[in-house]
Parts: C-alpha cells; structure tokens; sequence
C-alpha cells in the first residue's frame, strides 16, 4: 500500500477522532482506531517536518542569491 499524503491521513484521522467523540466506536474496536490514530499523525507529523525542512531551505537558497 502506497504512503498516504497529508490531507488523505488528516482526514481519516478526522473520522476516527469524530467517531470517539461520538461514541461510535465499540471498546473491542478501540485499540485498533487508536493504533492507527497514532499512524496517522506519524504520517502527518512526517509530511509538515518535510515541509518545513523544504520551506527554510528554499528561503536560505533565496537569502543566498541576494
């Protein structure tokens, strides 16, 4: 299964936390969304660090050409 992007896991990482809000998830089943919550925000947490590294070094390359 390819990576998700971004926005793909921030949204199922919406489902799974609005399913916990409403009490739509069964305890058997709890273990399992919040192990994959935690993936998710794995993911999420990677894809910004990324972003971020990609954005200071685009803006130092900037300050270098001036």
């Amino acid at each position: 299964m390819s990576e998700l992007n971004y926005t793909k896991a921030f949204e199922e990482l919406q489902l799974i936390v609005a399913e916990m809000e409403n009490g739509k998830i069964s305890v058997d089943d709890l273990a399992i969304k919040v192990k994959r919550a935690a993936e998710l925000v794995k993911i999420c947490k990677n894809k910004l660090s990324e972003t971020e590294g990609d954005v200071q070094k685009i803006l130092s390359d900037l300050d270098e050409n001036e």
